[in-house]
């Protein structure tokens, strides 16, 4: 496990994830990459945050589980870059992807909220 993940997550739990990302990708609004989710976590946009583990080097995500923790945004990680690419449909891997709008799935976000909140206790 790389060294900026802070917590195991469950394969089911990555699997609502990203079943949940593809949902916001239809109705809801995504900020993509490493840049663009510090800037959505910053400024209090973000609904939450997925990081992926296979960033290498770690140095460029290492900072976002902090933020997030400053903020109060849930975050959570799924296992490759290019899941997260797939997911909302840009192509190509990358390392992190800020929700900052759920769109309809708005059920699916408290959820996987409370699975995170449980996770870290």
């Amino acid at each position: 496990m790389a060294e900026f993940v802070k917590f195991e997550v469950p394969d089911k739990l990555i699997e609502d994830q990203l079943s949940f990302l593809e949902k916001v990708k239809k109705k809801g609004k995504v900020r993509i990459g490493v840049n663009e989710v510090t800037k959505a976590v910053e400024r209090g946009t973000a609904k939450i945050v997925l990081i992926a583990m296979d960033v290498d080097p770690a140095e460029i995500v290492m900072h976002l589980p902090l933020i997030c923790g400053e903020k109060n945004v849930p975050f959570s990680y799924v296992k490759t870059k290019k899941d997260l690419g797939d997911k909302v449909g840009i192509g190509v891997g990358t390392a992190a992807i800020a929700v900052v709008e759920e769109g309809e799935a708005k059920k699916e976000l408290q959820e996987i909220s409370k699975k995170l909140a449980e996770l870290k206790k």
